[in-house]
């Protein structure tokens, strides 16, 4: 089926959209905290729609339609601990953070670390942020890509690359976070309609309704029990920890005009995770799966009993069943989610190159300056998705090495009154590179724990030694 040049002309449009909102913030950023953290007074929806947006967005488009093919409803419990992290940074992060950023006029989430520890643990914690956030953004856009060619057959990956890719770190250079914020939360409005008006109805019309779901998947697609705890409590310690070292978040928090603000924006973020987004990402795999099994993708080469990426199953569904004119608007809802998480990755990592590395030795950035740094990882980041396609096992390594690093500090900066810079040194290296080294070597670990499990036990175990031992030679 070849896409009409209708559905092009609306996708295009959209993406020119999203490029307009960048160059009207342009002139409104008149210094780097306007850039990097929307001058500290932006509101509780907008932030929560672009929090959700970010956490969702990659993930949702990559991960929620998989889930829901391979498994059905019960894939929804991922999103769940999404829930759990929002809420309960409400509680016990953005009230000891707030009051500190907002004094000390911090922009980035390693400067936290430095007030409460010292510089040389912002430092290390910058160039890890920076490195999980280049293959994150790296791997957002090349994701994008990826669907966008199974999509729309007549672009490549390259050119969906080149063309995501520009239009993303377009608007996000110039613009900065209040751009990435309103074209969030514009791209998170497009993709509620796009799948409540769109593609749920439609999708689950052409698959024949309750009745052919029930006859053509087993049972356990459609009940929420359909999952072992081990998987669940991987996923509890894979997304939770993001939620307390996620730069993306950090920004979100200081950009917020008061405490009250960010933990009404982090209450509507959690819910619009579970069960609002869950549902719908899952379902739409679902859908998906039921399609594929009827043999409805079998004229584009993917046949009941032939091999298929779970992950291309929702991006095959809309393309078969999506009119002319629908397929483009929900193709913009669909890349919204994946541009407002590559967007959100961009400006974190340029935050912690000038905030957290340049100024370790002594620069000062302007806001100028700032804009060129964007521009630079952005492009190195559209280099990485057309010459890499592993990228996605860089953005894998790159999350595991944050988490397992930065997790234990960061508890440490809150729970204790002096924490050792020393422990914390020595956890985020220890801890990220037994994650990585876990992954790397492909190590068969009991229980099906996660890699990160043992990461972040050993940064816990390296961190209380040498806090103990500092307090009692202290």
């Amino acid at each position: 089926m070849e896409i009409h040049f209708i559905d092009l002309a609306i996708f295009f449009t959209y993406l020119l959209f999203m490029l307009g909102v960048g160059f009207y913030f342009m002139k409104k950023n008149k210094s780097n905290e306007d850039y990097y953290v929307g001058g500290r007074n932006m509101s509780a929806g907008h932030i929560g729609l672009s929090v959700v947006a970010t956490d969702v967005g990659g993930g949702f488009s990559i991960g929620l339609g998989g889930l829901g093919f391979v498994m059905g409803l019960s894939g929804s419990w991922m999103l769940f601990t999404g829930l759990l992290g929002a809420w309960i940074s409400t509680v016990f992060l953005i009230p000891k953070i707030y009051p500190i950023a907002k004094k000390h006029k911090f922009l980035t989430f390693p400067e936290s670390l430095s007030y409460h520890y010292n510089t040389k643990v912002a430092f290390i914690a910058g160039i890890i942020s920076l490195i999980g956030y280049i293959g994150f953004t790296s791997s957002q856009i090349l994701a994008g890509a990826k669907l966008a060619s199974a999509t729309f057959p007549a672009i490549t990956i390259n050119e969906a690359v080149l063309i995501m890719g520009i239009i993303a770190v377009g608007y996000t250079v110039v613009g900065g976070i209040k751009a990435v914020i309103y074209t969030d939360t514009i791209q998170w409005i497009i993709l509620m309609v796009g799948l409540i008006a769109i593609g749920l109805p439609i999708g689950y019309s052409h698959i024949g309704g309750w009745e052919a779901i029930k006859n053509t998947v087993p049972d356990s697609f459609i009940s929420l029990s359909n999952i072992q705890f081990i998987d669940f409590f991987n996923w509890l310690i894979t997304i939770v920890p993001i939620w307390f070292v996620g730069m993306t978040l950090y920004q979100r928090i200081y950009a917020c005009k008061d405490e009250r603000t960010a933990k009404k924006a982090w209450r509507i973020a959690g819910l619009f995770e579970w069960p609002v987004m869950a549902f719908m990402g899952v379902t739409l795999g679902l859908f998906a799966r039921v399609a594929f099994d009827q043999g409805m993708f079998s004229s584009i080469g993917y046949a009941p009993t032939s091999p298929m990426d779970s992950e291309l199953g929702l991006p095959l569904l809309l393309r078969t069943v999506l009119p002319v004119g629908l397929m483009g608007l929900m193709m913009s809802a669909y890349f919204s989610a994946i541009m407002s998480t590559a967007d959100s990755c961009l400006m974190a990592a340029s935050g912690n190159l000038t905030t957290d590395i340049l100024r370790f030795f002594k620069k000062h950035i302007s806001i100028k300056q700032s804009q060129v740094i964007t521009l630079l990882i952005g492009a190195i980041a559209i280099v990485l998705a057309t010459m890499m396609q592993n990228v996605l096992e860089l953005m894998l390594y790159s999350y595991a090495f944050m988490v397992s690093g930065l997790l234990v500090p960061v508890l440490g900066s809150l729970l204790l009154k002096k924490p050792s810079p020393i422990a914390a040194l020595v956890s985020m290296v220890l801890g990220g590179c037994i994650t990585l080294v876990l992954i790397v070597l492909k190590t068969p670990l009991p229980y099906d724990l996660d890699a990160n499990f043992f990461g972040i036990t050993a940064s816990a175990l390296s961190f209380s030694i040498i806090q103990f031992l500092d307090k009692k030679n202290g």
